[in-house]
């Protein structure tokens, strides 16, 4: 691989991975979030909302952990959004248990609604006015009993409204541990590393499965509705807050703080996470475009040329960037409970995952929860 061809190649990849490896390296300089046992955060100043679907069998994870949730937490509410299952009698069972633990019937999402979001809309209004803060958990997801109040701590600490977690992940096969690695490595080279707070739309990053928002700042973004027709809400709520201005806050939690099992297996990693994972939405832009061009560039390709007989400037930057996909997999190391063998081999899916990206981006219509949706300019459409 030389000539022209190889020499373009190699121009390209060299440019987009400046942009990457600059990236890389102004984020991630903060700390990751403590404990705060000694926080003086209000009490019941923190409204937990968690939407539900079909979740009976993995929702007592977190409702063990929202229980123990210190006074911070005045409400917790569970909202269902049509469940089939036992879903609703699980809830009903910890509301027995724990007071402050609500079941809130919103219904199923209307058609031009995210149904996540729909679920977060109905609980914000639930909740009481002494909730200042919003925060925003997965089923999928295991709080620890200091969790509401650390989070606090750091917004407060860091003077950020809206801050998320990149949450401990618990892969439980080999098959996962080639596929979710690379879908993660992809965020880290498209939004650079976490903990850090970022005020560019573009350059934003959000998770949804633990996300803290002042409900005031909400508000005036025009509440969850704002993100009614978005597939990754999370991100899109973190550019509208950037858009105004705002600081967004992405970090790392201590051992223990919170942990997620996002997908049961591989299969089912694969069908939904690029669903969101290529974050585009009415405010993606060409900074997104460029992002996944970055993926396949500079994450995916020198696993693919290296191999091949190349000299000069190509086989130099292939080299360097191959060097920079081997640290970026030991950075995210630290993101896994758990690392099954197969996780320092997951670079081998780089191209399967790229390429489900860029279909994910490209193809208008998606399938999520038993739903069809089709992407019109930016926003949903149920079908």
């Amino acid at each position: 691989m030389s000539g022209p061809f190889g020499l373009i190649l190699a121009v390209v990849q060299a440019v987009l991975g400046v942009r990457v490896g600059c990236r890389l390296l102004r984020t991630g300089r903060d700390t990751p979030i403590r404990s705060a046992p000694d926080a003086a955060i209000p009490a019941g100043s923190l409204g937990i909302i968690v939407p539900v679907l079909n979740e009976a069998n993995r929702v007592r994870r977190c409702l063990e952990g929202v229980m123990t949730q210190g006074p911070q937490v005045g409400e917790i509410l569970f909202v269902d959004s049509g469940s089939r299952d036992a879903t609703c009698d699980v809830v009903r069972e910890y509301a027995r248990r724990e007071g402050r633990i609500r079941l809130i019937q919103a219904g199923p999402a209307p058609e031009d609604w995210n149904g996540k979001i729909w679920g977060l809309h109905h609980g914000e209004r639930a909740l009481g006015a002494s909730s200042e803060w919003v925060l925003t958990l997965d089923a999928d997801v295991a709080p620890a009993p200091a969790l509401g109040a650390a989070l606090a701590a750091r917004a407060r600490e860091r003077n950020v409204r809206l801050l998320s977690v990149a949450t401990r992940q618990h892969v439980p096969d080999a098959l996962q541990g080639l596929v979710h690695p690379t879908m993660l490595a992809s965020l880290v080279y498209r939004f650079g590393r976490p903990n850090a707070s970022v005020s560019s739309p573009s350059g934003v990053l959000a998770n949804g499965q633990c996300c803290l928002i002042q409900r005031e700042l909400l508000r005036t973004l025009g509440g969850f509705e704002a993100a009614r027709g978005s597939l990754c809400e999370d991100i899109t709520l973190a550019r509208l807050a950037a858009r105004a201005g705002e600081r967004v806050g992405f970090f790392e939690a201590e051992d223990g703080l919170i942990e997620a099992e996002m997908y049961a297996d591989w299969r089912d990693a694969w069908q939904n996470w690029p669903r969101s994972l290529t974050a585009r939405d009415a405010l993606f832009g060409i900074q997104g475009w460029l992002g996944l061009l970055e993926v396949v560039f500079v994450q995916t390709l020198p696993l693919v040329v290296l191999p091949f007989p190349s000299r000069g400037m190509l086989r130099r930057v292939n080299v360097l960037l191959m060097a920079m996909r081997i640290g970026v997999l030991c950075g995210i190391a630290r993101a896994y409970s758990h690392r099954p063998w197969s996780f320092w081999l997951s670079p081998v899916s780089d191209v399967p995952v790229a390429l489900a990206l860029w279909r994910s981006a490209l193809v208008r219509r998606h399938t999520w929860r038993d739903r069809s949706y089709v992407r019109e300019k930016g926003s949903i459409l149920a079908v």
